[in-house]
Order: structure tokens, then sequence, then C-alpha cells
């Protein structure tokens, strides 16, 4: 349902100019972000265990570059964030995860709107209670991450927004113990941000 309503938004996003959409909002893209996130986390092509995962992240963004002087689809500009994750594992075989995640977002700006799609992904690290003696356990405490998002955010006001989106969330060790069963997950994404 979540993705339908992404969707459903996207068309109005990138439809062009629509004086349905007012903004009272600057068209200036903010320099800073300070965001809250969380995520409910699905497991998916994790052999044997059902991974149920909730993601909380806290993520500053800091703006760098923009391409708000273009027209079409990719008018818009560049974001470099730094994520701190905290995972409680709600259904699986370890009980938690706590990790950094350093990656780039672009936000995709149509003139006059306050709903501005965006793209995002990062690599990181962290640490997994792990227990590898359990068939299927992760086989190290220390593991790399892959954070990839898409989504919708809406301005509310120029210094206060919130997100709708999907996540895809990749640990692994790297094949640094044998066996490495890593973990695949994706679900559903919100977050409210402050900029300045």
């Amino acid at each position: 349902m979540i993705i339908a309503l992404a969707l459903a938004m996207a068309q109005t996003a990138f439809a062009g100019n629509d004086r349905s959409v007012s903004s009272t909002v600057s068209e200036t893209p903010p320099q800073f972000d300070f965001t809250l996130e969380t995520a409910y986390l699905f497991g998916a092509i994790n052999p044997p265990a059902n991974y149920q995962i909730s993601a909380n992240f806290l993520t500053a963004r800091v703006r760098w570059g923009d391409y708000l002087d273009r027209e079409g689809f990719f008018r818009g500009y560049n974001q470099v964030y730094l994520s701190l994750l905290a995972e409680p594992i709600i259904r699986g075989i370890e009980n938690h995860y706590f990790g950094m995640n350093l990656g780039l977002r672009y936000n995709f700006v149509r003139s006059g709107s306050r709903l501005i799609p965006y793209f995002s992904g990062g690599l990181g690290l962290g640490f997994i209670d792990s227990q590898p003696e359990r068939f299927g356990g992760q086989g190290q405490d220390f593991t790399f991450n892959v954070l990839s998002a898409a989504g919708l955010s809406y301005q509310f006001s120029d210094r206060f927004s919130g997100q709708l989106g999907v996540l895809y969330q990749h640990l692994s060790n790297a094949g640094q113990t044998d066996p490495n069963p890593s973990l695949n997950l994706f679900g559903p994404q919100v977050g409210f941000t402050f900029s300045f």
C-alpha cells in the first residue's frame, strides 16, 4: 500500500508545473539537515531465519552542489549524509545492530512544489551481537552495511519536512567468516527533517 501511494504521489511530483500545488517555501535548498528516520524492515533471501528489524537513524546531511538552474527531470541538488544506526532485531537470531553509514542523496526539485522525490545510497560499518554457533547466525560481530532508499519528501515549511519512502539494507561481514549468511532487508521508512 505504501509503495502504491508513493507511486501515485510521484506522478504528481514529476508532472511539471501544477498550479494546484502551491509553494510558500523557499526555492533555495537547505545547507544542512538533521533527520530522525525509522523503518520496519522485513528479511528477504535470508536462510534460514525470517528477520524483522526496527531500523532507527539519526542523519545529518550537508548540501553539496545543486542543479536548480536546469529544467526537467534532473533539476535538484546533492547532499552528503552521515547516519547513526540503532536497530533492535524484532525477529531473527541476533538481538541488535549498531552502526554508521556514509552516503549521497539526490533531491529532484520541481519548481513551485512542496513534494521532493529523492534517492539515496551509502556504505557503512557496524556491530551485531552475532551468534555464529547457531545455524544461520551472523559469523562475527563486525559487519559492513549498504543502505539504499527512495521516496518523497514534503516541505511543511522552510525548516521542517516529512518523508515517506522505501528502504533496502544489506548487512554482511564481506566473507571474513565462513559461512557468511548476510541479511537483505526491505521495508517502509518515514522521517522528519529539520533544516537550517
